[in-house]
């Protein structure tokens, strides 16, 4: 026996959330747990160098499984056309209409949601994930009063490099303050809650550094790095 774990997060065109990523790796673990051999598949795009499914032959594996995530789509009846000779089960998954082609091509549908059956428990609330870092990034716009002497997008562009090879959770915030715009603060007062918050705080605004530093000296600490760049 030898399965394949699918999902939203398997197909180029699709979309990774973290719920679906959660659930296909609670898949995983129990097979793991039964002693069931199997791999993920994964977007090339959302998961670089790992199993694609332009990769995963068909004939290496018995099962397919699909976890989470509505049961629709072209996506969906193109695994059942590939996967012919593998029993196909979803698992944990939304089914809007039970005569899809998408839903009636598997072979057993454990649905967390379905019409007129009583709503199952989320598999994403199963896996236990590690604590990351919390970092809070505050970029100053392109600010035109600087002229020739810019280098804002030379240097997002080197942060965002490097911010992405970081393990750590990554949150986008701004000293802006506007009452009428909910994803920007409305008061200091809020903009200094989020940042007491955070384990770390990137930024090359000139008020996201001082105020950084003014809350990490309230509270006894004190520690700042300069990130060389490339950037003249």
């Amino acid at each position: 026996m030898r399965v394949l774990v699918t999902g939203w997060p398997s197909f180029l065109h699709g979309e990774a959330t973290a719920g679906d990523v959660l659930a296909m790796e609670a898949v995983r673990a129990a097979l793991t747990r039964a002693g069931v051999e199997c791999r993920l598949a994964w977007s090339p795009v959302f998961r670089p160098g790992g199993l694609d499914l332009d990769r995963a032959d068909p004939a290496s594996y018995t099962h397919l499984v699909f976890a989470c995530g509505p049961l629709h789509g072209r996506q969906v009846e193109d695994l059942h056309r590939r996967y012919a000779g593998c029993t196909r089960v979803a698992v944990g998954v939304s089914v809007v209409d039970p005569a899809d082609p998408a839903v009636t091509g598997f072979d057993a549908v454990l649905a967390r949601d379905a019409p007129g059956g009583a709503p199952r428990r989320d598999l994403a609330a199963l896996p236990a994930t590690p604590s990351v870092p919390v970092a809070g990034v505050v970029l100053a716009p392109g600010q035109a009063e600087y002229g020739d002497r810019r280098r804002h997008d030379r240097v997002e562009r080197e942060l965002a490099d490097w911010l992405a090879a970081r393990e750590c959770a990554r949150l986008p915030l701004d000293t802006r303050l506007d009452p009428r715009d909910w994803r920007l603060f409305t008061t200091a007062a809020e903009l200094e809650s989020a940042l007491r918050r955070l384990d770390v705080v990137v930024t090359t605004r000139l008020h996201g550094l001082v105020l950084a530093l003014r809350l990490e000296h309230a509270r006894g600490r004190w520690r700042c790095t300069a990130l060389e760049t490339t950037a003249p």
